[in-house]
């Protein structure tokens, strides 16, 4: 008979709702996150006799959180990240290993009678931006991102000279409409003294101007050109991950109405849908070690 073990376990406090406004001046500022912290280290005995003695509560890991928020500030993911990870790890005995993940969502001004206001904002939803911090004895590690990116073109994509067998019913194409709802993360080839910010803005021209300029015969060179262009631009950056949904839309069959249509009228179908996943990296990239190591993405 096989001998049952416990394997490898993880735990943590999953999607705090943080929201941090700076009030130090009549013009107010705000972050707007949803973090959650995942604890790794050996609490087998949590597990076998029910021993909490080495656990951190998840409830004390969402007290941290919030209290985190002003003491040290939310003014950029990546370093709030970085100290609560550093945290975990450097004050908690039992915590070998801690990683931070995290999703900020954008507000924008409203304008009103031409300007700015100082406290009111719109939410601006465009993307979600992430950062995933891992942190442990050996290292640090940073991977940001961004998700829920919506992007299309109408021309400029084909399809054409695919493999076909006897259930291929798709017809190439030469002019389609192209879009997706991207998702990327790259990872960081160290921590120190990143513009944390410019970095996320440069890769996001990068990765929306290659979509866009790209004669694409397929989706998954459009993602390479991305990726490769992130990478060109950015000697920080040892790898970029991107994962694209194929956004379907059908010329719409207009000709029973004895209308013409030339490619103008669409039907958005949202599933099912082709997903193209891919990884760019450089040749010499260090070794990622646990940066891919996902919490809410379950046990690799």
């Amino acid at each position: 008979m096989s001998e049952i073990v416990l394997g490898h376990n993880q735990y943590g406090k999953a999607e705090n709702r943080v929201v941090r406004i700076y009030r130090d001046t009549p013009r107010h500022e705000i972050h707007d996150v949803n973090v959650s912290s995942c604890l790794r280290g050996d609490f087998s005995d949590a597990h076998l006799t029910g021993d909490q003695a080495n656990v951190l509560t998840t409830d004390a890991q969402k007290q941290t959180a919030y209290s985190f928020a002003k003491e040290v500030g939310l003014e950029k993911i990546e370093d709030y990240a970085l100290a609560l990870a550093r945290h975990y790890v450097g004050d908690v005995d039992a915590i070998d290993e801690a990683r931070i993940e995290i999703d900020e969502y954008a507000w924008e001004r409203v304008i009103v009678d031409g300007a700015e206001h100082d406290h009111t904002w719109v939410r601006k939803g465009q993307e979600v931006r992430t950062a995933a911090v891992t942190v442990n004895a050996d290292g640090e590690w940073v991977v940001g991102g961004l998700k829920e990116f919506v992007i299309l073109k109408s021309t400029g994509s084909e399809f054409a000279g695919f493999y076909k067998d006897k259930y291929t019913v798709l017809e190439p194409t030469h002019d389609r409409v192209m879009a997706t709802s991207l998702t990327a993360q790259w990872r960081f080839t160290h921590t120190d003294g990143i513009d944390w910010d410019e970095v996320y803005a440069g890769i996001k021209v990068q990765l929306v101007k290659q979509f866009a300029v790209v004669q694409s015969k397929a989706l998954q060179q459009t993602l390479y050109k991305m990726g490769k262009a992130v990478l060109e631009a950015y000697p920080v950056i040892a790898e970029v991950r991107l994962s694209a949904p194929n956004k379907h839309h059908f010329v719409y069959d207009l000709a029973p109405f004895g209308v013409e249509n030339n490619k103008e009228v669409f039907h958005a179908d949202d599933r099912p849908y082709g997903l193209i996943q891919t990884t760019v990296t450089r040749d010499d990239a260090t070794p990622p070690g646990p940066a891919w190591d996902a919490y809410q993405g379950w046990l690799s």
